[in-house]
């Protein structure tokens, strides 16, 4: 049997519902989360994924603020604006659109933010609370995965689990949150040998690479869980690392792309923007 599809809209739906509940409790405390977006340069992708971003607070009832800067920027005038949003009271959530223009630092700009309105979990701090198995404020991309793996029912105690990319928006922050729930995690990269091996090897493999056809049939154990994170255009379409027709023959769950992790991601933005908001009232 080809693997079940994993619906990333329907699961994201569920989330941005709930939040919106909890938008509308907070609203009678008095409480107007605020999601603080920083853009700099004009990367499309970048400009793209921000108006979804605007979209889901619209309809969450979040509001929206774009701080923007040109592709010319400098870096102390990013680290200026980040400084004004944490000090802004109105401010709940401060979100640094990445990548940032060549030139500026994007390890220095991140930990400019501060952690209680980190909604994206990259500051050292929040990352070092995910090390000790503190999941307060984590890398949204990464939380949704490990939803998306958990509505399966599958329990991730025990299991394999291989992640295609090491990066601290996804790979690294994820083997963190697979470890805090027991899994054994392997991380592969642009400098793994064999990559084949290592993904062969997993019940739970996870790509993010945004390489179409990165992990063809063969490459995958059977009755695997195969969450697609990677992205990438071709000839017009919109494709994952995985092939997916015949990477699903042997999976027992897959995600679409698009439609799987995507919109995952974007729901746990708003749901991370309102438990800052809730953080920030407790002081």
């Amino acid at each position: 049997m080809p693997g079940k599809l994993i619906d990333g809209i329907e699961q994201a739906s569920k989330i941005t519902e709930s939040v919106k509940n909890e938008v509308s409790l907070l609203q009678k405390q008095g409480i107007k989360p605020r999601l603080a977006v920083v853009l700099a340069g004009e990367n499309a992708a970048s400009k793209l994924y921000v108006e979804k971003k605007r979209q889901a607070c619209e309809k969450a009832g979040v509001a929206f603020e774009l701080v923007k800067f040109p592709e010319t920027v400098k870096e102390e005038v990013v680290l200026e604006a980040i400084i004004k949003l944490n000090k802004d009271a109105q401010v709940n959530a401060i979100l640094v659109q990445l990548p940032l223009p060549k030139g500026i630092s994007q390890e220095r700009v991140l930990n400019e933010v501060f952690p209680l309105k980190d909604v994206d979990g990259f500051t050292s701090a929040n990352l070092g609370m995910l090390a000790y198995g503190n999941e307060q404020l984590v890398a949204c991309t990464a939380k949704g995965i490990v939803k998306l793996i958990e509505s399966t029912g599958t329990k991730i105690e025990g299991k394999n689990a291989c992640i295609v990319n090491h990066s601290v928006v996804v790979g690294k922050p994820l083997s963190l949150m697979l470890l805090n729930r027991n899994a054994t995690v392997t991380v592969c990269h642009e400098f793994t040998k064999d990559l084949a091996f290592q993904t062969r090897q997993a019940d739970i493999l996870v790509t993010a690479v945004g390489k179409p056809g990165l992990v063809k049939a063969g490459m995958v154990k059977k009755g695997a869980i195969v969450i697609d994170a990677g992205i990438a255009k071709k000839d017009g379409k919109t494709l994952g690392d995985a092939d997916f027709e015949a990477v699903k023959k042997d999976a027992s769950f897959i995600t679409p792309v698009p439609g799987g992790v995507g919109p995952m991601t974007v729901a746990c933005l708003l749901e991370n923007t309102v438990l800052a908001a809730k953080l920030q009232r407790k002081g």
